[in-house]
């Protein structure tokens, strides 16, 4: 782990081996944590944190710029870390690198943002000041798919803030977290104010959210997880931002461009081998074009090349065996109720894919909105479709659901537009488009995907809080 300015492994032993972490052996030599290195990381964010919010906000900004002035010279190397821990495609996790710099250098634009509010008072002599602070020590979890960008998704705005942070690397993909902190040193980030740990969450995640120097938790993950984090941090009602589950719906109308809304759809299921919580999770097709969409859909899907993500295939391996297997729990029980397979795909097994976790687009068709694979988040290569007779059933069928993450639309007509967004129960509408959220935006979920938000100026908000204080000179 990376903590107070030091590199120290789980049992505070000696320093680790990341000066060349591009090599896939030290995946290895990645302790297990303890739930003890959560106080060591804590202690340090806590004493670091005064100083660090003393510091006027744009020269905490100069070293978050600095961190991703490294980022960018040592680019490649955080890109072949993610594709070897995490499985995406060189590609795509030269994109994540991207992001990471995007993340970062966004926010430090915050800086000169961070303002307050003069009332009037209806007392004479009198005003009302409202005053933004930090928090104090922010702790930030994170998911396997992004491990990188979501840890700067929220180490960015939490530092500009003034608050230390200490992230948990997840267990899955720990390099990421680990390398950004070693560029976050070589940055000269003052010791204590960012801190990387190891180990499973219900170990040191745990031990992070409940500890009383913890003041806020942002977390990406699963719903499951989001609420066990929900119950741990009520006995100190801890401030939380929680970026959970989804599962999207994709609304083609019959008056939609149907080519576009295909290309569309495949990008919007298939990056990342559908290991995005915004993905294309469900299609509601206008029974009008219905056939003509799932036939080009499922040609293209067909096409989709899969192999070594160091060869920048469409798709990689899932991140490990254990996604395989829910994901083929969920196709079964789909078929099961009924589901027609369009496309049978599945776990790839043989010849190249002897060794790693791989899956092939796999698609199917349903008649009823409570089947398995349109209700449960599938978070892979699978997608299944419906038919609809109308705008408003399309709609009926999305809002059936617990989660409110993202959803799509494709339709030409201006009136579905302007209803979209109060018809909708989602908190991210994609509006002939496919995914792909940017900075200056909101990121949030309803219902089951979330609570908070991130990005842009009202994420950026989130990692401050509000004092008032009645100014009276009578």
């Amino acid at each position: 782990m990376y903590v107070g300015g030091r590199w120290i492994d789980g049992a505070g032993r000696n320093a680790l081996a990341v000066e060349n972490p591009a090599d896939e052996s030290i995946i290895a030599t990645i302790p297990e944590g303890v739930a003890e290195d959560a106080d060591v990381a804590l202690d340090a964010a806590k004493a670091a944190q005064p100083a660090w919010a003393a510091l006027p906000a744009v020269q905490r900004a100069d070293f978050v710029l600095k961190l991703a002035d490294r980022v960018a010279m040592r680019a490649e190397e955080l890109a072949q870390i993610i594709t070897m821990e995490q499985g995406k495609p060189i590609g795509q996790a030269r994109g994540e690198v991207g992001a990471v710099l995007g993340f970062l250098r966004y926010h430090a634009g915050n800086a000169r943002r961070i303002e307050g509010d003069i009332v009037s008072s209806d007392n004479i002599n009198e005003e009302i000041q409202i005053r933004r602070h930090p928090f104090g020590v922010v702790v930030a979890l994170t998911a396997w798919n992004y491990p990188a960008a979501l840890a700067a998704r929220k180490l960015a705005p939490a530092l500009v803030a003034g608050n230390t942070v200490v992230l948990l690397s997840h267990e899955v993909t720990p390099l990421s977290g680990l390398f950004l902190a070693l560029l976050a040193d070589e940055a000269g980030l003052p010791a204590g104010v960012f801190n990387v740990v190891t180990g499973r969450g219900p170990v040191v995640g745990r031990a992070l959210v409940q500890s009383r120097v913890t003041s806020l938790v942002t977390m990406t993950g699963s719903t499951r997880a989001g609420k066990e984090i929900f119950a741990t941090a009520a006995e100190t009602l801890k401030v939380l931002r929680l970026e959970l589950g989804g599962k999207a719906p994709f609304i083609v109308m019959d008056d939609a461009d149907i080519d576009a809304a295909v290309e569309a759809a495949v990008a919007a299921r298939y990056t990342n081998c559908g290991q995005i919580c915004t993905c294309n999770e469900r299609m509601y097709l206008h029974r009008a074009i219905a056939e003509e969409f799932l036939e080009k859909f499922v040609l293209r899907s067909a096409r989709l090349t899969i192999g070594d993500p160091m060869t920048d295939p469409d798709l990689g391996p899932k991140v490990n065996s254990a996604e395989i297997a829910k994901i083929k729990e969920i196709v079964d029980q789909a078929v099961k109720a009924g589901a027609e397979i369009l496309l049978p795909g599945g776990p790839l097994k043989d010849g190249a894919f002897a060794k790693g976790h791989w899956y092939s687009p796999t698609v199917l068709s349903v008649a009823d909105n409570a089947s398995p694979v349109m209700q449960t988040e599938v978070f892979g290569p699978v997608v299944a479709a419906m038919k609809v007779e109308s705008f408003e059933q399309a709609v009926a069928l999305a809002n059936d659901t617990a989660y409110g993450l993202s959803a799509y639309i494709f339709t030409r007509d201006y009136r579905r537009l302007m209803r979209t967004p109060a018809a909708l129960n989602f908190g991210e509408i994609y509006f002939n488009r496919a995914n792909g959220e940017q900075f200056q935006g909101f990121h949030t979920g309803w219902g089951q995907s979330g609570l908070g938000g991130e990005d842009g100026k009202y994420g950026f908000d989130g990692y401050l809080r509000k004092q008032t204080l009645y100014l009276n000179w009578g």
